[in-house]
Order: C-alpha cells, then structure tokens, then sequence
C-alpha cells in the first residue's frame, strides 16, 4: 500500500462552526484536520475510502473554512497594508508526493550516471594503452601547443556526449532547471576532461620516465660506512630481522657482534667472541624472530647463541665410524651451510660435508637430530655432499644443492625418502653451488655457483632454468646472491680476477636477467651480500675484512643512519693541578754531598724487612748445626759422613778391578780367613787345575805387562 502525505491548513478558527453531526466529526480526525478550534499539522494514517456522507461533510467544512479565512485575512491586510490579498483569487491546491517513487526514480539515475562515467574512463584508458609511447629526447614547445590546440576540442565533444546522455537520464518534471543544476546533479567530471587533462598527461609522461630508471634509483648507493671485522676475509654475515644488530663472521675465527642504535661514528663492535675455537665461521644466520643466532662453523658441531652471544648449546657429534648416517645422532664432517625455518621459530637445518641435510629443534638442545637427509646422486647412486641449504618462503619445501650441480627439494609435510623436486646438472659437476635463495613469491629460485653463472629457476615448471647470468667469477664457497625487497632484482657479487683491482656487485633484472647496474666495492672481493627488506640498506662482506654499508639518506630508514648522526664519545680527560715546588739555590740532589741516589719504595721497605734493626725482628735461637735442612760444615749429620766416606772410599777407581782383588792376595795367604779355614779338614792340600802347554798364556796384569 502507498502512503501519502497531506498538508493541513495552517492557523484555522473554527469555533464559530457548526457540524452536521458527530460521526462526520469523527472520521475527518484520521483525514488530517483536528475539531479543536486551534491550528496545526493533521495526523498522519491510513488513506481510507471515504463514505458519501464523510464526503458531502468535509467539502461543506472546506468551504466555510476557506470562505471564513479569507474574510478576515482580507479585511486584516487591508488595514494594515491597503491592499486585500497577492493571489488571483482561485485557491490552489495542496501538492502530495510518493516518496518511495522518488527514491526509486533517484536511485535509477544516479546508477545510469555512474555507469557512464565508468564507461567513459575505461574508454579513456584503453586508449592510453593503444598509443605508443615515446620518450622525446629533446623537450620542444611546438608539439606541447599542438596537443594543447587538440585538446580543447576533443574535450568539448566529450562533455556534449555526456550531457546528452544524463539528459536522457533525468526526470521530465524538472525540465525548468537550468543547465548550471544539471551538471551539479552529474557530479565532477572524469579524470582527462577539462583544463586538467594536459597536466594529468604530462604526470604520466614523467611517472613512466621514472618508471624506467627506477631500477638503478631504488639502489641504495649513495653513501657508504665501514665496519672494521678484522683483516681476513668475512666468509659470514647476518642482519637482525628488525634490522637493529649484524653479526659477522670471518675466517679469523672471530665473531663480532654490531648494533647501529648502540654506535657512535667511531663504529666500534660491542662484542667480540670465538665461538668454535680455531674453525672458520662458514655461516651465520639470525632466527625469524631475532633472539638467537645459528653459527655452522668448518667442524661437526654446530652452535646456537643467544641475542648477545652467549652459547645456548653444541649440537652434538656423530660417530665417524657409522656408517649409516640415519643411525648418527649429529655431523661427523665440515659444515657448510644452515637455516632457520620461517614458521617453526624452533627448527633450523645444517648441512656438512658427510652427505647429510639435518633438521634439529631447540627444544633438544642438539643432543640428537629431528631428521636426517640423504643426498644421493641420480646418475650414479652414490652419496653427494650439499653445499648450501634454505627454506621455501612458507616452509613447505626443503632445498639443498650438491657438489654434483643438482638441486634437490623436499616435501616438509611427508618423509624426506623421496625428492620432491630434482633437476640434475643444473650447474657443472664438481663445481660448488655456493648459494640458493627463494624469491619474495616464494615461486623463483636463484643459484650461484662456482662455475661462474647465477640461474633463476621455477618451481613450478622444475626442468629448464628461466634466466642465466655468465661471467661471474668467485673464488669463495660462500659467495652470496639474494633479491631487492621489491622482488624486481637479484644481485651477487664477484671476486677479482687476474688484472682487475676491485670485485663487482652485480644487479641483474629479474624478468629477462639484463644487467641493470654493477658498482665497485673497495678494493678486494665481494663474498657475502645481503639486501634488507625493512631498512632498504645494503650490507657487503668483503674480502679485505671490512662489512660496507650503503644507504640512501632519503630512502632508507633507521640502520646506519641512527649511528652516524650521534656526536663521537671521546675519551674524559681528567686534569690534574700539581702543587708547585719552590727549588731554592743549593737545594737540588745535584748539589747535596754524600747522598746517595734514591731507590724505589718497595725495593727499599723488602731490604729493611730483612734488616733486624730497622724491622725489629727479634733474634732467632741457636740451632744445632745440620738441622733445619742445612747441611753441616764439619759432617755431623749422618749423611754428611756417608758422603764423606764415600768419597774417601772411593779413590782409586782408576785401579783394574782385577789388580784392586789380587793385591788382597798375600794377605790372604798368611792370614787365611774365609777359604783355608772351611776346608782345613776336609781338603788341607790344596788342589790346582793342571794346566797344559797348549793353553794360552794367563793373562797378566795391567801391572805386569806395562811395567
């Protein structure tokens, strides 16, 4: 049912009125007219098809009414102002609306106006991408003034065929409206209609230059520090995620930790450590969410530290004479590379020289391995040791690449049995892959290897590279590649080669890998480089031990820009005021007799300690001589004599033993002691051995035969 609205008669009298009859009174209350003498608004209520006699009534209650009214208004007016009234005499209607018809018929045109409007931008940018676009060499007026005489034109037979349009669209009852109300009713023009349309070409013309060179723009380059590791190569390093702190690593076996809020311009590390004694740093990775850090040293064992670096725990080592790694609780060769996982905040991955991928949890404190991966060669089926190792962007795939050249990935969320993914020879046999990286689309892959080429490859169709780079030469096992937090870009970097004086960072465009921009980094190789997200700064490891920073002061945020806008902390200087000696004539050392030159304090306090006058140091008793661990002077003590006897025994050692025994032998024939006395009675002659003539001569003395 439609409802309408009626308008009552303002400022009505009808308390001289006389009704027909009370029921009539009663249905008109709903019409929209009170019976009270006072003026107002009628309620408002259902139309109701009104009955003869409410009908005959009403119109005979109008009439008295409007006939009444305009009475007394007229004899009013006429007093006060001299004329009776302003209209023609015939009364005018009241007007009723339909509300919900009125939306229904705004709604319709506001539709049609915005789907013309629609229409007419996609028409306008269709054209735009038709056109070809040249970028003019030399700026001239004259073909500015021609698009401008172009213009105008074609801009008013665009506004024509608007308002032709919405003209159709809108209601016939308001055709008295002028043509300023319509274009209101339309709204605001479209984007490349009116005085604006040249400006907003010019725009695009100069954000398509923009386009093309932003590339090389976006390259934070402009400014450079340097953090001082040490003067060996840097074959490790790492970025906070936040991009507070980088942790490098070298093969001095150091390990310095950086914080750019904590730093002045002097650039001093806050913390230097040795982690794995005399291994070099092969690799160190921050965790996701920045509170440890993994170090995968040159040994079996790899490490977790804290924030600040401090050993949370060692994973353990396996036994080198297993030989089924899968029974192995750790690594029983070099490490090479690691990982952590980019969901799990407690797994990471290491991988070594023994032809094993482990997965380890914090949780363990590496006292054994979650899961162990085999790597095996396809072509021959014997084990091949990875070089490098990562994550997919979402942790669902396992990537390692082997000294064989092939890449392999595994399913996360199944056993690591079977590969997932693999493509053989994907660099040359023999050759180290020294680094493998997920793009930002978690789609691409890239790979650098030692073969002097950098790959990008698909994920999704896993048989052919897309791109490839050559001519990279490295010399490093650790040498970095990674993209631009835009995903537009891949760089890495190179080592110097035979006649060069610097090694190169290297940017390639990522869709069809032509050479966007290269730049020279000090003057040694360039190993390690990592590109990060947050801070758009750029940080190199080089091979002359110096971690270069590149940043742009109005691209980049925070990082190297806190610590070279603080003031340099010197060192406090203390100042001391020495009381000052007046030196009278006579009065130096120089001039003083019999005054030795003066010794130093201690030397002098131990020499009266032993002086018992000056120490006053009561006198020790007599001992008795050869006491107290001295040795007497006149051989009281026992030992004393034995030595003594000794000595005295001992004088002629010069003497044959056998000339030192037969000079016993006269006294022991006159005086018989020990022999003659035992065989007395049972052999008093003595008996001799006979001695023949062919026996030799018995031998003589030393006595007998020199005389």
């Amino acid at each position: 049912m439609k409802r309408g609205i009626g308008f009552g008669k303002i400022g009505m009298n009808l308390g001289n009125l006389k009704l027909a009859d009370k029921p009539a009174e009663k249905e008109d209350k709903g019409g929209g007219e009170s019976a009270d003498g006072g003026g107002g608004f009628g309620g408002f209520g259902k139309i109701t098809a009104p009955t003869t006699a409410a009908v005959t009534s009403s119109k005979v209650i109008n009439n008295t009414v409007t006939e009444h009214n305009k009475q007394g208004n007229e004899e009013d007016m006429a007093k006060v102002m001299g004329f009776s009234g302003f209209a023609s005499g015939k009364p005018k209607k009241a007007q009723q609306f339909d509300v919900e018809a009125m939306f229904a018929t705004a709604a319709k045109s506001a539709q049609e106006a915005n789907l013309l409007n629609n229409q007419k931008l996609e028409d306008e940018g269709r054209e735009h991408l038709d056109s070809d676009f040249i970028i003019p060499t030399k700026p001239t007026d004259k073909p500015k003034e021609k698009e401008k005489e172009k213009k105008p034109s074609e801009e008013i037979d665009n506004k024509k065929e608007v308002d032709e349009k919405t003209k159709k669209c809108s209601d016939q009852d308001d055709s008295d409206s002028s043509d300023e109300s319509d274009d209101d009713m339309i709204g605001p023009l479209p984007p490349g209609m009116g005085a604006a349309a040249a400006d907003t070409k010019e725009d695009s013309d100069s954000s398509d230059e923009e386009q093309e060179e932003s590339m090389v723009d976006k390259i934070p380059r402009s400014h450079e520090i340097k953090l001082n590791h040490s003067d060996k190569a840097i074959t490790a390093l790492s970025l906070d995620p936040s991009g507070a702190r980088v942790v490098s690593g070298g093969v001095d076996y150091d390990l310095k930790l950086w914080d750019f809020a904590g730093m002045d311009p002097s650039l001093r590390s806050f913390r230097k450590i040795r982690p794995c004694e005399s291994h070099v740093l092969n690799h160190i990775e921050y965790s996701t969410t920045g509170d440890k850090i993994l170090v995968v040293p040159g040994s079996a064992q790899p490490k977790v530290l804290d924030r600040d670096g401090g050993e949370l725990f060692e994973c353990v080592k396996g036994d080198p004479y297993v030989l089924d790694q899968a029974r192995n609780k750790g690594h029983t060769a070099a490490g090479a590379s690691g990982a952590w996982h980019p969901k799990i905040k407690s797994e990471f991955m290491t991988c070594a020289a023994d032809a094993t991928l482990r997965l380890w949890m914090v949780e363990d404190g590496g006292k054994r391995t979650k899961q162990v991966i085999k790597c095996k060669s396809r072509k021959n089926g014997l084990r091949t040791n990875p070089t490098s190792c990562t994550y997919s962007r979402d942790g669902l795939l396992v990537c390692g690449v082997c000294m064989d050249g092939s890449i392999k990935m595994w399913d996360h969320r199944k056993n690591f049995v079977n590969v997932a993914l693999q493509m053989e020879n994907a660099h040359t046999n023999g050759s180290e892959i020294t680094c493998v990286q997920f793009g930002y689309d978690n789609r691409l892959v890239a790979t650098k290897s030692n073969d002097e080429t950098l790959k990008l490859w698909d994920v999704r169709m896993f048989k052919k590279y897309i791109n490839c780079a050559s001519g990279l030469f490295s010399r490093f096992s650790q040498t970095e590649c990674c993209f631009s937090p835009d995903d537009r870009m891949i760089l890495t970097g190179t080592s110097m080669e035979k006649g060069e004086k610097a090694g190169k960072l290297v940017f390639f465009n990522k869709d069809n890998f032509e050479k966007v921009f290269e730049m020279e980094v000090g003057t040694s190789h360039v190993i390690r480089a990592a590109w990060h997200p947050k801070l758009n700064q750029m940080m190199v490891g080089s091979g002359d031990g110096i971690v270069r920073v590149y940043y742009d002061p109005e691209r980049s945020v925070r990082g190297a820009k806190l610590c070279m806008v603080k003031k340099r902390t010197e060192a406090k200087q203390v100042n001391y005021i020495a009381t000052q000696k007046v030196i009278t004539p006579y009065a130096l050392p120089l001039f003083k007799e019999g005054q030795e030159r003066q010794k130093s304090t201690y030397r002098q306090l131990m020499k009266d300690r032993k002086d018992p006058m000056k120490s006053r140091n009561p006198e020790p008793p007599q001992l008795i001589k050869g006491t107290g661990g001295k040795t007497a002077q006149g051989g009281s003590t026992l030992h004393s004599w034995m030595a003594k006897q000794i000595a005295v025994k001992n004088k002629d050692d010069h003497i044959d033993p056998r000339e030192r025994i037969l000079r016993h032998a006269k006294d022991a024939a006159e005086n018989p002691y020990w022999v003659d006395n035992a065989y007395a009675k049972t052999q008093p002659v003595k008996i001799f051995r006979e001695v023949t003539e062919d026996e030799p001569p018995t031998k003589m003395t030393k006595k007998e035969t020199f005389g």
